[in-house]
């Protein structure tokens, strides 16, 4: 029985070598979020995305800015992703004229209550798809009557199935 014993230990040592670094990889890798993201003009994340701005974890994760609805936030509330809310990151702007085509590439296509376009708190365009669910590369033309010069535009995807929004920012020359 000593043997015995001996020999069971033994095998649960190897099987939990064995196994340990399945286990650390299946914990440390952090399965991709698969949303969407503003690909044209380029938004900030697919800026980072592109290496054009040097920026944290959303450089693998355009698609990952999601939050609860309703915020004003270009990280979507997340602290992982505050890289995105710092104004003066060196953001390549895009010179537009008084309106701009917003390309959309979706990863995970969820059904959609609205698409939102502000510029402050001005909320310059809204699209309703009344809970469809959209394709996967969605666009919107958005006019920026009133406004001219560098602006931020925030752009949210209210999704219908969570209580959460896709968020994206993208800098824009309006006029120039």
């Amino acid at each position: 029985m000593h043997r015995t014993s001996r020999t069971r230990r033994k095998l649960a040592a190897l099987a939990g070598a064995g196994l340990a670094p399945v286990l650390v990889l299946g914990l440390t890798a952090t399965p991709a979020s698969a949303h969407g993201w503003i690909t044209n003009p380029a938004s900030r994340q697919a800026q980072c995305a592109n290496g054009t701005v040097s920026c944290g974890s959303i450089k693998w994760e355009p698609q990952s800015v999601e939050g609860p609805k309703g915020l004003k936030d270009c990280a979507g509330g997340n602290a992982r992703f505050a890289d995105l809310r710092d104004d003066n990151k060196g953001w390549k702007v895009t010179d537009v004229g008084s309106s701009a085509t917003f390309n959309w590439k979706l990863t995970a296509r969820h059904r959609t209550t609205t698409w939102q376009y502000f510029i402050g708190n001005t909320k310059i365009a809204e699209f309703d798809d009344g809970g469809a669910q959209p394709p996967q590369y969605v666009s919107h033309h958005v006019g920026f009557q009133g406004f001219t010069g560098k602006q931020k535009v925030l752009a949210v995807w209210n999704v219908a199935d969570t209580a959460n929004a896709f968020y994206a920012c993208v800098d824009v020359n309006i006029g120039g």
